[in-house]
């Protein structure tokens, strides 16, 4: 019962130094956080889309993937904003599983920190470089946000985090928008809490410092389902549980009520197929309520470039080793519908 402490990691100033952005990636940066900005502000009413892999974890396949995105971008972009997930750390309900590229940049071999946080680095900044695409990533551990902070344009905090003290003072900190997942409870009182401590101005304790946020008014709501008492899944993307949402978040009082409907995890039982069903039944609802299609700022979908998931090991080039994933034929067509569907 105690902690050796391996070796001492570079700090992320020291980290950024030795891999940082280039003059050119800094503009295609900033152009790309003001469309997004507009997003969640409400001045630009098109839908956000942050989609890919459940874990990035092979650098080659998932900037593979994201170039395929290029060419449907081109095609939906009056409306919809691709966002890319690349997930480099990944929660893990019992703590055991493959815990994401920033633990093991090579799944099959043992944990290296140090090798893992380089590789997330080079692979957020290769997505810029390839594809013009700024991504998205989750805040599993907000000591180690800094070490991508000059690279992501959104930022998730999971369903186990989002009552977690230090998460919600770090979001509050944060100058991108911040997605709040309910809790696995269901309980939406904890995500509402969550935005509004995100939303405030903090001086809290952050790596070693004594820091002051100014609050970040691009914090909102994240459904992604819940797990009752007895571990069976229940969705919260029905008609009726988006004007609760809405009536709860606006007695709130916040600013730029938004949210994303996960499509996958409880809300689909982690079938992903029915991310699809999921996605046109959210906006049929956005169809029949101004206030639905006012705070719906778009969808989270777990994709790849293979159906399914398999095994650390199998080989399967572009398949998820962690939740099973819409494959890449079946996205691109659902990004065309979407966009087909939107109001």
């Amino acid at each position: 019962m105690s902690m050796n402490f391996l070796r001492k990691l570079p700090i992320p100033k020291e980290i950024k130094e030795q891999f940082p952005m280039s003059d050119d990636l800094v503009k295609i940066k900033k152009e790309r956080d003001k469309e997004i900005h507009r997003i969640f502000t409400g001045e630009d009413n098109r839908l956000a889309l942050i989609i890919g892999p459940c874990s990035a974890d092979n650098e080659d396949s998932v900037i593979d993937y994201i170039s395929r995105l290029i060419p449907v971008q081109e095609k939906v972009r009056d409306k919809i904003l691709i966002i890319p997930r690349i997930y480099t750390n990944k929660p893990r309900t019992t703590g055991d599983g493959y815990k994401g590229m920033v633990h093991q940049p090579n799944p099959e071999r043992d944990s290296d920190m140090l090798e893992g946080i380089i590789a997330i680095r080079r692979l957020h900044t290769r997505a810029i470089a390839e594809t013009g695409f700024t991504c998205a990533d989750e805040m599993l551990y907000p000591e180690n946000q800094r070490y991508l902070s000059d690279l992501l344009s959104y930022v998730a905090v999971g369903a186990r985090s989002v009552e977690d003290q230090q998460h919600r003072l770090v979001a509050s900190g944060i100058p991108c928008p911040v997605g709040m997942k309910n809790p696995t409870s269901g309980d939406i009182s904890v995500m509402l809490n969550s935005i509004t401590a995100a939303q405030h101005s903090h001086t809290f304790i952050y790596r070693g410092w004594e820091g002051v946020s100014t609050g970040n008014p691009l914090t909102h709501a994240i459904l992604r389902g819940s797990v009752n008492k007895h571990g069976q899944s229940q969705p919260n993307y029905h008609y009726e549980d988006l004007i609760r949402l809405h009536e709860m978040y606006s007695a709130c009082n916040l600013q730029n009520m938004g949210v994303i409907v996960d499509t996958n995890h409880a809300n689909s039982g982690k079938k992903y197929m029915e991310q699809i069903r999921i996605c046109k039944e959210v906006l049929h609802s956005c169809r029949l309520s101004e206030e639905i299609n006012t705070m719906v700022k778009g969808f989270m979908i777990e994709s790849y470039i293979e159906d399914g998931n398999q095994k650390i090991g199998d080989g399967v080039y572009g398949k998820s080793i962690t939740d099973p994933c819409l494959g890449w034929e079946k996205t691109e067509k659902l990004i065309y519908e979407i966009a087909d569907l939107k109001k």
